[in-house]
């Protein structure tokens, strides 16, 4: 016999706590509230939280296993495997690594997103988190509208992102320390960092056009989209005509009121909750979640963040900890169009894990179940075999 049954743990279900026992098989949650004395082993969740996996619709950090350093780099699939693990033990049960692909060369180029998406494609089976392809395409990146289309066409995005960071890259190139950096990334010289920057922007006419396009062939493969820092109302409203439903990364609140009046999803990043703002200046998010103006919170560059976050906004008071995880794990299913998972219930995929909730504002992960799978375990003598399980299911009868 097959399976898993989680005892003794308080799990999550709906939006209350409840001390019930959790029956996995075949990658399902396939009953709550019973004894199964049939299931393959046991995993005693004694004083733990069973909490729905994280959903994180936006992250980046895998980047840093790509490049550590600038112009160091090492295999697609080294980093991939790493950054797998990293996201498992934060409790990171579903994952959209957010690749960009600019009109740069280098980390951001063409050849990398089109080798991280093979990768991920190649490497998925082996990956214990549900590892998806979220493809920022940089507005400016003309060139490549052909082949992302062919992309979105085949359903072989999971994600797409309008991002434009040109009037960004341009104030950058009259600050040394930030133009230094954007250079050395793309392994350029920087007299032709600033020639392809001017080839770039001499084409700015043309980018609109490009925008629709590529949004009527999303909208067609239904794939679904998302705007990157929207900074007026009005741009908010010109993407959500196209089918951009998801707000990432609203630079004010007058844009992230205008997107929750048209019932988009907003999503800010977990680190700006966890350092208390955000680091660039802009919007505090649990302003934002107090607000009402925050749907979805999502690691960005940090994959610790949103298991720290949703601890800190109940520490905080700003939403109870079941309200805060609804950020990091229903939420962003739901935006991403994912409805088997983001909550513990059965017939829904298996992702769990189990905190150690006991400090304040620093949850440990102990375990963490991905489709049903037992894929990260911190305390080992927690796990039972069936016969120790069945005698245990006797002795609580």
């Amino acid at each position: 016999m097959k399976g898993l049954f989680v005892a003794g743990g308080r799990a999550l279900l709906g939006h209350e706590f409840v001390e019930t026992p959790l029956s996995v098989m075949d990658g399902q949650l396939v009953e709550i509230g019973a004894i199964n004395r049939n299931l393959a082993s046991s995993l005693d969740a004694s004083d733990l939280l069973a909490l729905p996996g994280i959903v994180d619709i936006h992250g980046d950090a895998f980047e840093r296993q790509m490049m550590p350093r600038p112009g160091v780099d090492f295999p697609l699939d080294v980093a991939l495997i790493d950054s797998d693990r990293q996201v498992i033990s934060n409790g990171i049960t579903t994952v959209f690594h957010a690749t960009t692909w600019s009109w740069e060369p280098g980390l951001r180029s063409g050849d990398n997103a089109r080798g991280l998406l093979e990768a991920i494609e190649g490497l998925r089976p082996r990956l214990a988190a549900d590892t998806r392809f979220h493809l920022r395409h940089e507005t400016y990146n003309l060139d490549a509208e052909d082949e992302i289309a062919a992309w979105l066409a085949a359903r072989r995005v999971d994600l797409f992102a309008f991002n434009d960071h040109m009037d960004a890259t341009v104030a950058s190139l009259e600050k040394p320390h930030k133009r230094q950096r954007m250079v050395d990334r793309t392994g350029l010289s920087g007299e032709d960092f600033d020639r392809l920057v001017e080839r770039v922007t001499s084409r700015a006419d043309e980018v609109p056009a490009s925008i629709a396009r590529l949004a009527a062939t999303a909208r067609k493969a239904g794939v679904r989209m998302l705007s990157h820092d929207d900074d007026t109302p009005e741009m908010r409203k010109a993407f959500r005509s196209q089918g951009v439903a998801i707000a990432e990364f609203p630079v004010n609140e007058e844009t992230a009121r205008e997107a929750a009046v048209g019932g988009d999803a907003i999503v800010f990043g977990a680190p700006n909750v966890v350092r208390g703002g955000s680091h660039t200046g802009w919007t505090r998010a649990s302003d934002m979640i107090a607000k009402g103006l925050c749907s979805v919170l999502a690691s960005d560059y940090y994959y610790p963040a949103p298991l720290l976050a949703a601890f800190r906004l109940a520490a905080d008071g700003i939403v109870p900890l079941s309200r805060a995880w609804d950020l990091i794990s229903a939420a962003p299913a739901q935006a991403a169009g994912l409805s088997d998972r983001g909550a513990l219930a059965e017939g829904r995929r298996a992702d769990i894990i189990l905190v150690d909730d006991r400090l304040p504002m620093r949850p440990r992960i102990v375990a963490v179940i991905a489709a049903g799978r037992l894929v990260h375990l911190t305390e080992p003598s927690r796990l039972a075999a069936a016969s120790a399980a069945r005698r245990e299911a006797v002795a609580a009868e």
